[in-house]
């Protein structure tokens, strides 16, 4: 991971290009988003100062003022007021500003995601991902729109160094030095402050992981015993947690610290400085009242330098985590302009028509292999041949490469070598090209949502009532439906805790009938149904699917009878392919799997 994430940072274009690309995004929004930080920090702030000299002026008589009290009194209100204004202006962009950054990287990190091979979504785990999608998206907008206020300051501070030059060139030097100092530490601390915020978030990120594993296993943990040895884990997790984050915090405040503190000492300075040019005769009440008042303004804007530039060193920290979830997509991917929704009705998603394309007629696979990285074992070398409307099942020992066939096939996994062919033609991007109307799949683990059933089974997808019945009734869920509450609109529970296991795997069968696929894959979806239950879910398959091509993974003799053609799979490798009754009377391994039903799953 570490060795990634240096790589990325070495090929991935600079911390002020990803801004930059963000900035015009959204240009009109960004720009008077920066002139409504001008007119708060910069215009209106030097308005003030120009009529607090000028009563003070007027109250001493020391430099012809032509304006009345009265009525600089009343220009310091409008003054007020004009920048009240601007800061409830500011506010609106400032939050619409950041909610559009945010969403947009957001947008293209999960549209990366879901582009991925299923199975190798993300590098890490969900809960890291959540910690990255999460936190570090946020940073990136919250930093281009704290950044503004520097723009704002540095348009005071312009003007303020030519106002104070022109009336005293020492004391307005004296001013500006904090600014050179603060830069000077800033830089200085450059490597501490990428090292901290890195240690922080990934010490966030391992405890958002746990967190997440720990809220799917907690039946897991009651059965093992092993509740106290979890909640040890975890608080030990978060006491690393807390030592890097009290490290990233206490660095970053001894900086501002030291940032304020070098403007206060300066500020001391200009005091006594001020006081021998005062007895001089060279300045006016008016001239200290208003370089007092540029001197809070110029010393927090050294103050902000500061904080700025350690801020730009944790950004990349920021840039890279986020960039790490691509997964070699190119970096520039992250700022690629989409179009985000933030107000109004969200568009209607488009869903494909099944046209003629769609229909399967034949299916070839060719020298199909992938191996796993980490453990070398997988399948290799292999050919598969699918007729419309037939019914065939994988099968084999545990570990003989079932799933990760149906896996590689789809794109779930990355095609390391072979050919697919969908009615002749070979398919480039499986993953993009196994969906429906083409294909539906279910898991071997369905996954469920806590919503309803019904949401459950459509996830948006439109069809009538007639649809949703016939594939309720195809998936043997209708009389587990009429004994529900709610029927379809009981609301299942996170991954459907509140359904059996057998309920589960024919929600997600009527989740794949509803959308009247072409190809329909089954990855051992009846290992929790009872026998009778079973031989309902293939019956009604064959006569409300009648188009359908069904691929199953099953060692289930209901499925392995009614097969056209039975794929043996041993060690990787295709053993044997035929019908039941020819594989009983001529391979071995095919007798011991029918007469061993525990040895397989």
């Amino acid at each position: 991971m570490k060795e990634m994430k240096n790589t990325t940072k070495k090929e991935r274009p600079s911390t002020w290009w990803y801004i930059w690309q963000l900035t015009k995004y959204k240009p009109w929004v960004y720009g008077t988003f920066g002139l409504m930080e001008i007119l708060i920090f910069g215009v209106f702030p030097q308005l003030s100062g120009f009529v607090i000299q000028g009563i003070f002026n007027r109250l001493t008589g020391e430099a012809a003022v032509s304006l009345n009290l009265t009525t600089l009194a009343i220009l310091l209100v409008a003054v007020a007021v004009g920048r009240g204004i601007a800061f409830f202006t500011d506010v609106w962009l400032y939050f619409n500003f950041q909610y559009t950054v945010t969403a947009l990287l957001r947008v293209n990190i999960f549209d990366t995601i879901l582009r991925r091979p299923g199975a190798k979504a993300v590098p890490e785990s969900p809960g890291d991902a959540v910690s990255r999608f999460r936190d570090d998206a946020q940073e990136i907008a919250w930093f281009m729109s704290e950044m503004l206020i520097v723009l704002g300051f540095g348009v005071f501070a312009v003007v303020a160094l030519i106002v104070m030059l022109r009336i005293n060139v020492r004391i307005t030097l004296i001013v500006f030095i904090p600014l050179v100092i603060v830069i000077f530490i800033a830089n200085f601390a450059n490597n501490k402050i990428t090292e901290y915020r890195q240690a922080s978030r990934n010490a966030t990120s391992k405890v958002t992981d746990f967190v997440g594993e720990l809220f799917g296993a907690v039946q897991a943990v009651k059965v093992a015993g092993a509740e106290e040895r979890s909640v040890d884990h975890l608080k030990a997790l978060n006491v690393t947690r807390r030592k890097a984050t009290l490290k990233d915090v206490l660095f970053s405040q001894v900086l501002n610290s030291a940032f304020h503190n070098t403007s206060n000492l300066f500020t001391g300075l200009i005091l006594l400085s001020v006081g021998s040019v005062m007895q001089a005769g060279d300045f006016t009440v008016g001239d200290l009242a208003l370089f007092v008042y540029y001197l809070s303004w110029v010393t927090d804007f050294s103050a902000i330098i500061g904080d700025k530039i350690a801020w730009f060193k944790r950004l990349g920290v920021s840039i890279d985590r986020m960039i790490y979830l691509l997964q070699g997509t190119p970096a520039r991917k992250l700022v690629e302009y989409a179009p985000v929704y933030l107000r109004g009705d969200l568009p209607e998603v488009a869903y494909p028509k099944k046209t003629e394309g769609d229909q399967l007629e034949t299916l070839e696979v060719h020298n199909l292999t992938y191996r796993f990285p980490d453990t070398g074992r997988g399948i290799e070398n292999i050919d598969l041949h699918l007729t419309k409307g037939t019914f065939t099942v994988i099968t084999g020992r545990v570990g003989s490469g079932k799933s990760t066939l149906l896996q590689a096939l789809l794109g779930l996994l990355p095609l390391q070598s072979g050919g697919i062919y969908w009615n002749g033609k070979r398919v480039e991007e499986p993953g993009e090209f196994f969906v429906p109307p083409r294909s539906a799949y279910t898991s071997q683990v369905p996954l469920l949502f806590s919503e309803s059933l019904k949401d459950n089974i459509l996830m948006g997808y439109p069809v009538d009532e007639a649809a949703m019945e016939a594939a309720v009734h195809a998936a043997v869920l209708d009389d587990d439906i009429a004994e529900m509450s709610k029927g379809l609109a009981t609301v299942v529970g996170p991954k459907g805790v509140k359904l059996s296991g057998g309920q589960r795997q024919r929600a997600a069968a009527a989740r794949m009938f509803v959308r009247q696929a072409s190809l329909l894959v089954f990855d051992d979806i009846s290992s929790a149904l009872d026998v009778e239950t079973e031989q309902a879910l293939w019956k009604r398959i064959f006569t409300t699917q009648k188009d359908a091509t069904c691929l199953v993974v099953s060692h289930r003799k209901p499925a392995l009878q009614r097969a056209d053609q039975i794929i043996l799979l041993k060690d990787g490798q295709i053993e044997a392919v035929g019908r039941l009754s020819d594989l009983l009377q001529n391979n071995k391994e095919m007798q011991r799997l029918w007469h061993g039903e525990e040895k397989v799953s």
